[in-house]
């Protein structure tokens, strides 16, 4: 179990199902000994760890937030138990950091990244568009919440662009810096070679990282996270704190509590509802997408909703769906079809996981979002133990103060629910999109 305060609600869920299953197959006094807790001295996690007679405790720091943990008990943690070397991740790492203490910022790798992010911002490049090479697929995913998180907030941020298809540098406008990952000694095809030079030819800044192996991915992590201070100082905001992502949790927190008390999910009304699609927003926003759309239809709303997206605008896809690679590759389908009618900028996240990431930005950036959120009736659900609610009331409440706040910052927002067969109704919104 990973937490830093231990009051965060996905892993005390998670916590509290796992344990009944566990105590249930081993007996109650057996069941701690199958868990162990990385967390803060003085937490919440670490006194119910103990009671709950855990096997191990460990220990992070408090002054290193969440985000910027990769390297700290909380990333080791987890590498030790994939059976990784982390001794030669660390010592991987030590090059990077001893490189950083360069007083000379022209010889400080963290620094120059850092600048690059912090002028690119200033000059309105403010989409970091990231390109992973297979064996580091998801390395773009914890990029995405070390900047959003650490860049968006006070009205501005470095949004960051993850697993969007590499397009023609024609389609790309003038908000976009790129970085580019590769691994040393691995082919590229001709053809993303082109596509890639066309980019920087066009004019676009392109950041390229060699990889030397599978180890040197700590030496990133750290570089990152210097960087991202270093573009948050140019920027004038604290790169350290994440003032909206409380605000999202809030709402929840209302949500669930209601529904304890209840029963039920307080009353939300949708302004159309066709054949198992409804679509919620603020009556204003309604109203404005109602006069804009060529007809009331799932495919007129739609439609007029998208058309609010401008230049130097980004479209983000806000999925409280279940993650799977049959959802993810419809959902992709349709973020592709918004950018090539669009070409803005693309993002897609499932939540509530990008709550603590991207929705950091989403909320405290720049307004220059349009947003579709999409959540579904749950086809199984499972109740959390000791709590009057489940995992699906959860994730529900959850999406509904995102989507909240969302429209609390006057944001362009719109949600999509989907009732009965999830897939049937994202095959319908890429019909619509396309």
């Amino acid at each position: 179990m990973a937490s830093k305060s231990g009051t965060t609600l996905e892993p005390n869920c998670f916590k509290q199902y796992f344990f009944d299953r566990v105590a249930k197959a081993v007996g109650p006094e057996s069941a701690g000994k199958q868990f162990i807790a990385i967390t803060d001295p003085g937490s919440k996690m670490q006194k119910v760890a103990e009671d709950d007679g855990f096997r191990k405790i460990m220990f992070g720091k408090p002054e290193i937030g969440g985000r910027f943990s990769a390297l700290s008990a909380f990333g080791l943690t987890a590498a030790a138990a994939m059976d990784l070397d982390v001794e030669k991740l660390l010592k991987s790492a030590e090059s990077m950091v001893r490189s950083c203490k360069a007083s000379n910022p022209a010889e400080n790798p963290g620094t120059i990244l850092g600048t690059i992010l912090g002028v690119c911002h200033r000059e309105g490049r403010d989409k970091l568009t990231i390109f992973t090479p297979p064996e580091f697929y998801d390395l773009g995913a914890w990029l995405e919440q070390l900047i959003a998180e650490s860049t968006g907030k006070n009205g501005i941020s470095i949004i960051p662009v993850d697993r969007e298809s590499l397009n023609p540098a024609d389609m790309y406008g003038d908000d976009r810096i790129f970085v580019n990952f590769t691994v040393k000694g691995a082919k590229i095809d001709e053809d993303t070679q082109a596509d890639l030079a066309d980019i920087v030819d066009a004019g676009h800044p392109m950041i390229n990282i060699e990889l030397s192996d599978n180890y040197s991915v700590a030496q990133e992590f750290f570089r990152w996270e210097f960087a991202t201070a270093v573009a948050g100082a140019i920027m004038g905001i604290n790169p350290f704190n994440q003032p909206d992502v409380e605000s999202a949790k809030v709402e929840a927190r209302k949500i669930t509590e209601a529904y304890e008390q209840t029963g039920s999910l307080p009353p939300d009304e949708p302004f159309f509802t066709d054949d198992g699609i409804s679509l919620f927003t603020t009556p204003e926003y309604a109203a404005e997408m109602t006069n804009a759309a060529d007809e009331k239809s799932l495919a007129g709303f739609i439609e007029s909703h998208l058309w609010n997206l401008g230049e130097n605008d980004y479209f983000a896809i806000l999925a409280y769906i279940e993650m799977d690679q049959e959802h993810e590759d419809v959902l992709q389908a349709i973020r592709g079809h918004v950018f090539e009618h669009y070409t803005v900028a693309t993002c897609l996240g499932f939540g509530p996981r990008f709550l603590h990431s991207t929705g950091q930005a989403y909320k405290g950036g720049a307004n220059n979002g349009v947003f579709l959120q999409i959540t579904s009736d749950d086809a199984v659900d499972l109740p959390v133990p000791g709590q009057k609610y489940t995992f699906g009331i959860v994730k529900a409440a959850q999406a509904r103060g995102d989507f909240q706040v969302l429209l609390d910052r006057g944001r362009r927002a719109l949600r999509v629910h989907i009732a009965g067969d999830v897939r049937a109704g994202l095959d319908r919104l890429l019909d619509v999109v396309s």
